[in-house]
């Protein structure tokens, strides 16, 4: 009995045994099995970076189709609010160089400056700087308003200077200008339009040219006999063949009138700025320029020459990237033609390329001293 019991355990012992070796069968399928498993880690591999790149590519064709979008939408934007055009046309909420404080004149390195304050019209006030000229520097040291207001009836020929748009009268190339026409002798008085700087109230054409008004009659009054020459930069030149039109009208001309970049007018101006990336837009003139003029925005340069009665210089760089050349010289040509000017000159002076002055660095031509005298 006893052996029986152990034959059947042995037996089972070796049935054991013979399950635990593979045979070739079983090492068939475990070998597939070795071979099925890399596959299939392989597939889920790759299906990671084609998952990766599906949602890169749907999220970047989601963000074209919102910029195509906000392309499409801006012309609509722009014609059913026309304010926003003008915005775009004063960019007079750019400030820049920020940070600085406009009472403070003598932190852009301008210590024989003045700063006022003048009231256009009720609710409407006007920061202005007025700088002396090389001579009166050492005078005008802590000294208060009244000697500088004094100070524009001594014997020195006075520059209203208006500027463009974007930016303050502390603006970097302003300042620059103003410390060469100091040297040079003049007195130099500048301001911020209503809405720009620290200046109150909201800007338009009609405001800026009064605001300009203002300020010219304010210094002829006090400049007595000394010559009073206008001089307006890009958007400025705009304000400025306002004035002097308005100024010929009423038979108060100014000595003389210089346009540093000018246009024609507005609408051609937009047409041709570079930066309009609309300009091949169907319908870009009832998109862009219509709105415009609906805003009250002329600045016709062109028109206004027609009215003015005193010397005209012009100053453009070849290279200005803002205002082109073409419209300057165009400017000129019809200046040049008409019978306003047919007893007073009408000069038109280029800048090369290679001098790179560009849109607002014309005063550090070497030639400027002998070109205003």
């Amino acid at each position: 009995m006893r052996k029986r019991n152990e034959s059947v355990t042995v037996e089972h012992e070796r049935a054991a045994a013979a399950a635990a070796v593979p045979g070739p069968l079983d090492k068939g399928c475990s070998l597939r099995r070795s071979l099925r498993l890399p596959a299939s880690a392989a597939a889920e591999g790759m299906k990671r970076p084609l998952g990766r790149r599906y949602g890169l590519w749907f999220r970047l064709r989601k963000l074209l189709l919102w910029l195509l979008g906000m392309y499409i939408a801006i012309p609509f934007l722009v014609k059913l609010c026309p304010a926003i055009q003008a915005k775009l046309v004063f960019l007079n909420f750019v400030r820049v160089p920020y940070f600085i404080d406009l009472k403070r004149p003598q932190d852009q390195g301008l210590n024989h400056t003045c700063n006022y304050y003048l009231q256009p019209e009720e609710d409407v006030t006007i920061g202005v700087w007025h700088t002396v000229p090389a001579a009166l520097w050492k005078n005008a040291r802590g000294k208060d308003q009244l000697w500088f207001e004094e100070a524009l009836g001594s014997s020195h020929p006075v520059i209203l200077y208006l500027h463009g748009n974007a930016g303050t009268r502390g603006g970097d190339h302003r300042v620059e200008l103003y410390k060469v026409l100091s040297s040079l002798g003049y007195h130099v008085v500048t301001f911020d339009y209503r809405g720009w700087g620290d200046s109150v109230g909201s800007p338009s054409e009609r405001g800026m040219t009064y605001d300009a008004l203002h300020v010219f009659d304010w210094i002829k009054a006090r400049s007595g006999d000394n010559p009073v020459y206008i001089w307006g930069h890009s958007l400025g030149t705009g304000v400025a063949t306002n004035l002097v039109r308005r100024l010929c009208e009423r038979e108060t001309p100014p000595d003389a009138l210089i346009l540093e970049s000018p246009f024609t007018n507005i609408r051609e101006e937009a047409r041709s700025h570079p930066f309009s990336i609309y300009r091949y837009f169907p319908g870009f003139d009832w998109f862009f320029l219509d709105p415009i003029t609906t805003s009250g925005i002329k600045f016709a340069n062109d028109e206004n020459v027609k009215y003015i009665s005193c010397s005209l210089l012009i100053l453009h760089a070849e290279d200005d990237p803002v205002v082109p050349f073409h419209l300057g010289k165009k400017l000129y040509n019809i200046a040049a033609t008409s019978r306003s000017f047919r007893d007073y000159k009408v000069q038109f002076v280029p800048f090369h390329t290679d001098l790179g002055y560009r849109h607002k660095y014309i005063y550090r031509s070497p030639e400027l001293p002998r070109i205003l005298r």
